[in-house]
């Protein structure tokens, strides 16, 4: 049975809000950390930041179990992207994506597993 906005409960919320967090501050990082240069690493982290943050506040909305697992796949792409996209040299830009990428990745896995093992409800 789909959950609702309403059957969530606040920590399952707050995932989300960190995923946009984490979302925005990707897209940010290429003027932040000063990797705005290489094109490759700019590119990536300003497309899989929108996305991340678009989803996460996609499920804020209106949850839905796919948003979750889009976040999961963009959150294990981001983290990947570095040696695939051939920018991992660039040390600021690769650990922007590293780290980004496992947090995403975590907190969508932990939704998810949240989203499958929930208690019935005795009402």
């Amino acid at each position: 049975m789909p959950l609702t906005q309403v059957d969530r409960r606040t920590e399952e919320t707050a995932i989300d809000g960190i995923n946009v967090v984490v979302g925005v501050c990707l897209a940010l990082s290429p003027w932040v950390f000063g990797f705005t240069a290489n094109t490759t690493a700019a590119w990536t982290a300003w497309i899989a930041g929108v996305l991340i943050a678009l989803v996460a506040i996609g499920a804020l909305v209106a949850f839905s179990e796919w948003e979750e697992w889009a976040n999961l796949i963009l959150g294990v792409l981001t983290l990947i992207a570095p040696w695939v996209l051939g920018f991992s040299p660039a040390g600021y830009a690769t650990a922007t994506h590293v780290v980004a990428g496992l947090i995403v990745a975590v907190l969508a896995a932990i939704e998810l597993w949240f989203t499958r093992h929930r208690p019935m409800s005795s009402a």
